[in-house]
């Protein structure tokens, strides 16, 4: 390998939301960070090289977004995924979640419904409720650990108050790769149902299998038509400290709307060392990112046969795509706040508990592998122990 990922990085006292907020979070200084989702990996060289050379400029005043932001991510797409994505397709917006907000004022209305695929990242609840739209649940199917989208529960959920489905793929926590049958079946319901599909694909680059992820858009003209999907290189390249990414939407109807909403919300512009950064990732990143996820890959591997041989009460299965394992502790018989109390005041680890990511998903937490091998056999030497002590 030609980068370091064993390389140790101290981020204590960097204004780090993975470990400066640890006693505000955990209530305790002394567990390992393992929860919110970025990485503990020094950034690409020419990501650090495009920051530093913008930062000598002694002037960081209004960032311009050059042409060249929006090509390097087509050019991504072309390479990655095989895809074919139009400038006027594009538009920058500060970040995933605020883009959520944003495509949900601009194609719902107050009491509209907007479908979700529990267990799934928690701030697609957040932001329905806080926009005043009503949640409605259409749960992943669990098979030992393996998950699938339930399209028949998903016929069953629509109603005529049904505006839009929020699609998160690659699947976060559960790290599925959803196959083109998946998308297509749940392409042809939506359509049917006029429902606007939001594809949240922040997670699109790391997958294991090069070329598994299909982006909603390129399923076909129509399925271009009624989406918008969502790219950045922030989870990436570790980058998201800088909220910089883009929407895709081949609907110019769609796309206008959109637009409004962005300057409804005054959300138009973007971090100047984000702009360098996009750019950066996407012309120069490639590289780093295959080395990247043989070591992820690895990560996920440990954590597996550790599990399977030291703790098999305790299972997660190896991830098509993410660095965020799901663990399922209810071979413990732990759920709820018990298991949460178990994690840091026993096992001294700090994970995202399962429950905040759906009732479906108590008796698990989600763990972040995207740090050194060295911090992973700690935490997990933490758990074993732990594990043993509760059955003396």
């Amino acid at each position: 390998m030609n980068f370091n990922f064993n390389e140790e990085h101290n981020r204590k006292n960097t204004n780090s939301t993975k470990w400066d907020s640890v006693d505000r979070v955990f209530g305790c200084t002394d567990v390992l960070p393992l929860w919110v989702a970025d990485m503990d990996f020094a950034c690409a060289p020419g990501i650090v090289e495009a920051i530093t050379k913008r930062a000598q400029h002694p002037i960081y005043g209004y960032g311009h977004i050059p042409e060249e932001f929006f090509e390097s991510a087509m050019n991504w797409a072309s390479k990655r995924y095989n895809t074919s994505i139009k400038r006027e397709w594009l538009t920058n917006i500060p970040g995933v979640v605020p883009a959520l907000n944003l495509a949900i004022d601009a194609f719902t209305k107050p009491g509209d419904e907007i479908i979700i695929q529990p267990p799934v990242y928690f701030p697609f609840f957040s932001t329905i409720r806080n926009n005043g739209r009503n949640i409605v649940e259409n749960s992943l199917i669990e098979e030992d650990g393996y998950y699938y989208i339930d399209l028949d529960d998903l016929v069953n959920k629509i109603t005529s108050k049904t505006k839009m489905i929020i699609l998160c793929s690659p699947a976060n926590p559960v790290g599925r790769v959803w196959t083109k049958e998946e998308l297509s079946g749940l392409f042809e319901i939506c359509k049917k149902n006029k429902i606007v599909v939001i594809a949240d694909e922040i997670h699109a680059d790391l997958v294991y299998k090069k070329g598994s992820h299909i982006p909603f858009y390129s399923l076909s003209e129509d399925a271009a038509n009624m989406s918008i999907t969502f790219m950045s290189p922030s989870k990436t390249f570790n980058i998201a400290g800088l909220f910089s990414s883009l929407a895709v939407i081949p609907n110019e109807d769609l796309f206008t709307e959109f637009s409004h909403a962005i300057a409804r919300s005054s959300l138009e512009n973007l971090n100047i060392f984000g702009i360098e950064a996009v750019i950066a990732a996407y012309n120069e990143g490639e590289k780093w990112l295959d080395e990247l996820l043989i070591y992820l890959k690895g990560n996920a591997d440990f954590i597996h046969n550790y599990l399977k041989t030291n703790i098999p009460e305790v299972k997660m299965r190896v991830t098509e795509a993410t660095y965020l394992g799901w663990l399922d502790f209810r071979g413990l018989g732990l759920r709820g706040d018990q298991l949460n109390e178990f994690m840091i005041n026993d096992a001294k680890l700090g994970l995202n508990e399962g429950r905040g990511f759906g009732i479906n998903g108590d008796g698990f937490m989600r763990l972040n592998y995207a740090c050194t091998r060295k911090t992973l056999e700690e935490a997990m030497t933490r758990l074993e122990k732990a594990v043993k002590a509760s059955k003396k």
